[in-house]
């Protein structure tokens, strides 16, 4: 709550490319419902791909997996969880469905935070839905294996009143409309993660939050391009600037730019991104065959279909295959060998 406090965001800085990231994300915001108009078939196939990938990329940032083939049947509902990382997996999809379905009804509170917590844990073991019972601590693991203390969270005892507070302050700065709301929203965000308020589970929290408020402010690209894709494809800037705005955060004298810059950043690539594919793509089955396209770019020169179906949830083995013929009849790729292990090979 650190940076909501008396007056502390309306004290900050702002460079003038901040204020263009704020501007651009603005006319982004403006265009969306014309993209909407024109392309619903598109439209229905990015979100089902941005769900998976949403759920697989937020638990994968935490260390949490689950095979390739099995992915899509668990945020599909089509198989029950088999192990803990399965039930974490499945316990986010219906956390985050939650935020699709139901953004503009619901009210980020510490009752709403315990629930989004609850739920993606409803399928473990583990107590969902209750605030840390001891204090914990941010660490980062150092080349030789050595734990070291990144940032030390508020207490356990503080953090049920600190997380109420940022509650109240956000709503009363909503309410009052002093604070640009693409600027409101990461410092949220930000300080939730510095309260640190539940044992596991606070950075996904955290994005399920994150999104849930631009959806509120009218942000919605988060449901076509998977705003935690882009976070783990960042996963080194995600938590460097955390941790530079986080930085002297108990004294109230952080500096939000960092994190500011990465946050706004990261939203401006996900419109492009969007607007890029509803752009090109015509039909359901086209925007498949642009996502393998561009994936195929961002894989390593040689890679195997299994490589594939990981960056691409949602894209049947059939889809991928004509996929990847194509490719090589347009001599961008060539297959060197046979069957669904053969190493495919990116030329140029």
């Amino acid at each position: 709550m650190r940076s909501l406090e008396h007056g502390y965001l309306l004290e900050q800085s702002i460079s003038q490319d901040l204020l263009m990231a704020v501007r651009t994300l603005g006319e982004y915001r403006g265009r969306q419902e014309l993209f909407r108009k024109q392309s619903p078939e598109v439209l229905e196939t990015l979100k089902r791909v941005a769900m998976i990938q949403s759920v697989e990329s937020s638990n994968r940032i935490e260390g949490v997996t689950v095979a390739a083939d099995r992915l899509e049947p668990l945020v599909t509902k089509k198989t029950m969880p088999r192990d803990r990382s399965e039930s974490e997996v499945a316990g986010y999809r219906d956390a985050l469905a939650e935020i699709h379905t139901k953004s503009n009804r619901l009210r980020v509170s510490p009752a709403l935070i315990l629930d989004v917590h609850r739920r993606m844990y409803a399928r473990t073991q583990e107590p969902g839905g209750q605030w840390k019972q001891k204090d914990n601590a941010i660490l980062e693991v150092r080349p030789d294996g050595r734990p070291v203390v990144r940032f030390r969270p508020v207490s356990h005892v503080a953090a049920p009143d600190f997380v109420e507070q940022l509650c109240e302050l956000y709503h009363r700065a909503v309410d009052e409309r002093q604070v640009e709301p693409l600027l409101l929203i990461p410092a949220f965000v930000l300080d939730f993660e510095c309260i640190h308020p539940f044992w596991d589970g606070n950075g996904r929290v955290g994005r399920l939050l994150a999104l849930l408020l631009l959806y509120q402010h009218g942000y919605e690209v988060g449901r076509y391009i998977s705003l935690e894709r882009l976070v783990e494809e960042s996963k080194e800037s995600y938590y460097d600037t955390l941790q530079k705005s986080s930085r002297d955060w108990h004294e109230a004298r952080h500096d939000l730019r960092p994190w500011w810059d990465y946050f706004l950043g990261t939203l401006i690539a996900a419109y492009k991104e969007f607007e890029d594919r509803v752009g090109i793509i015509t039909s359901a089955r086209g925007a498949k065959r642009e996502m393998v396209t561009k994936a195929v770019g961002r894989l390593s020169v040689r890679f195997r279909i299994r490589d594939l179906q990981r960056v691409c949830p949602g894209v049947s083995y059939p889809t991928l295959q004509r996929a990847l013929a194509d490719l090589r009849r347009a001599g961008k790729l060539r297959c060197l060998g046979r069957g669904p292990d053969a190493e495919w090979e990116r030329k140029g």
